[in-house]
């Protein structure tokens, strides 16, 4: 039997620090340049959830590209398993927020939990387009696109910094709206809590709003 393996051995001047730049596209996606989308069902009561939403944009500290997950079924044979792809999974989407004082973010999310099963009497909405909502994580750019590259430019204010990736998540409802820990030793510090989300499925979209999951001119693109 022959080897048909052929290994790729690059030159060394294929492989400098400036081949290297050139593949860096707009100099690297950065972790602090995103923004969340929050979402809250419109049966919460009279401004319940009025102007919690837009405040995310800017509360929300962190949160995260999703994982993409797909099970693993083992069959045996004769001592060893074969692997065959199982069902995909989707992780639960956790979200920190900075506190302001008005408690707006917080008190949306609970209301929402209350909805879902109440404190009292543990009743609550049992339809699920009723309780969930889709909402967004966007992945920006520090430039606008086609911006010229000079050094001492400054950017038009009315131009748009790039959503360069959005992923939408379908069916969200939280689960988790987690404790505030209050303490006197806590000094020079902005109260924050985490809320976890259900996630029933996501897409992405690219910088030109196309579905890159499923948009043809997407499927094998490759860069050699």
């Amino acid at each position: 039997m022959t080897n048909s393996f052929v290994p790729n051995s690059p030159g060394v001047d294929s492989r400098t620090i400036d081949n290297f730049k050139s593949k860096l596209t707009g100099g690297g996606a950065r972790p602090n340049l995103f923004e969340v989308e929050l979402a809250f069902p419109s049966g919460l009561g009279e401004n319940a959830a009025d102007g919690a939403a837009d405040l995310g944009r800017f509360l929300v500290k962190a949160a995260n590209i999703p994982a993409s997950n797909i099970n693993v079924i083992d069959v045996p044979f004769r001592g060893r398993n074969l692997k065959i792809a199982g069902d995909r999974t989707f992780d639960v989407w956790t979200i920190t927020i900075i506190n302001d004082t008005d408690f707006k973010i917080r008190n949306a999310f609970e209301r929402w939990m209350n909805a879902i099963n109440k404190h009292d009497n543990a009743t609550g909405e049992v339809t699920p387009a009723d309780y969930q909502t889709d909402m967004y994580v966007n992945q920006i750019g520090r430039a606008p696109k086609g911006t010229p590259g000079s050094l001492g430019g400054s950017l038009d204010v009315s131009e748009k910094l790039p959503i360069l990736r959005r992923y939408r998540f379908h069916g969200t409802f939280p689960t988790n709206v987690s404790a505030i820990e209050l303490s006197y030793d806590q000094t020079d510090s902005i109260e924050e809590f985490t809320v976890d989300l259900q996630v029933q499925w996501w897409d992405v979209f690219d910088a030109d709003n196309k579905n890159a999951l499923t948009d043809p001119s997407k499927i094998g693109d490759t860069d050699g």
